[in-house]
């Protein structure tokens, strides 16, 4: 049997972000606390929205569901990274490498799809707001959401059934902190080149399509504030601000790396980072530090909460 078809390497090593102990010590503090805020951050934003009936509207719906997406796609990667720092051999075993590809692909890529859909409901409110409860049904949401979950799923399966067959059987460093697709397929005992380009086109296609159709819809957004009201036009750009921010931070890295690939390994570590853990960390922070709704939810589940602790 030839034994270069079977995949006789049961386990990678990663490299990691650096070698110098000293900086891996102060990143494993830096990370740890700002994986602490992640998590923390976007509970307290999903408890508020569930628990108060006043931010029960499509606009919130998908502001939960983009913080449930954050968390999840901090955790794929973060905490390993945090663990990693503590170890001087970083291994990965093979089912956790092409775990890790298969989740940042299905909710990356979920992602992607739901910052569109977040996007269409503020064009909704705002192009059409006498449509917008018809259009923006509790239904209408739920399905949209699923969608962006479907096409996640669809997007990493596509991308697994491929490297999964890859045969590996030579080198194992990964110059990196998690399994990423570019980095993982450089390891396959196979001439790569084509298929890279294939895999890389499979997400720079998702991610493009995305940027461009929420390009579309902020542009519409702000051809329509422009003509409105003062009032309503300042509403709408602070609103239209936050979402535009997440989207640029968020895509950005995603675009360098698959679309346009720089192949230099700081830039490529960095940007990695900073769509793993701060993008996950921005949105708590745009979406209730400067959301006036978001506050005074936070005073009535506050005062609620000590009322009725002082009552007992």
């Amino acid at each position: 049997i030839d034994n270069r078809n079977q995949s006789v390497i049961s386990e990678f090593v990663l490299l990691g972000l650096c070698h110098s102990w000293n900086i891996q010590v102060i990143l494993l503090i830096i990370f740890f606390m700002l994986y602490l805020i992640i998590v923390s951050g976007n509970t307290v934003i999903m408890i508020l929205i569930i628990s108060d009936s006043h931010l029960h509207s499509p606009m919130y719906f998908l502001v939960a569901n983009l913080s449930f997406v954050d968390m999840w796609l901090s955790s794929i990667t973060t905490p390993k990274m945090i663990t990693d720092f503590l170890r001087v051999e970083k291994t990965i075993s093979f089912g956790g490498c092409m775990s890790q590809i298969i989740f940042v692909h299905f909710v990356g890529g979920g992602e992607m799809v739901l910052l569109v859909i977040m996007a269409y409901d503020r064009y909704v409110a705002i192009c059409k707001p006498l449509h917008y409860s018809t259009i923006m049904s509790l239904q209408r949401c739920i399905g949209l959401v699923l969608t962006s979950w479907t096409i996640g799923f669809v997007h990493a399966m596509s991308q697994l059934v491929v490297i999964v067959q890859l045969p590996f059987c030579g080198p194992r460093e990964i110059d990196s902190f998690f399994c990423d697709i570019p980095l993982v397929i450089k390891l396959a005992c196979v001439d790569s080149s084509n298929l890279e380009m294939l895999m890389n086109g499979d997400s720079g296609i998702l991610a493009m399509t995305c940027f461009i159709l929420l390009l579309t819809s902020y542009s519409y957004i702000l051809l329509t504030v422009h003509r409105g009201s003062k009032t309503g036009a300042f509403k709408a750009l602070s609103t239209c601000t936050a979402h535009i921010t997440v989207v640029v931070l968020f895509f950005g890295p995603c675009i360098f790396i698959y679309v346009w690939p720089l192949s230099i390994t700081w830039v490529d570590k960095f940007l990695a980072v900073f769509y793993s853990v701060i993008t996950p960390l921005l949105n708590p922070a745009i979406y209730t530090l400067r959301n006036k709704e978001m506050k005074n939810a936070m005073k009535r589940f506050r005062s609620y909460y000590i009322d009725s602790k002082v009552n007992i």
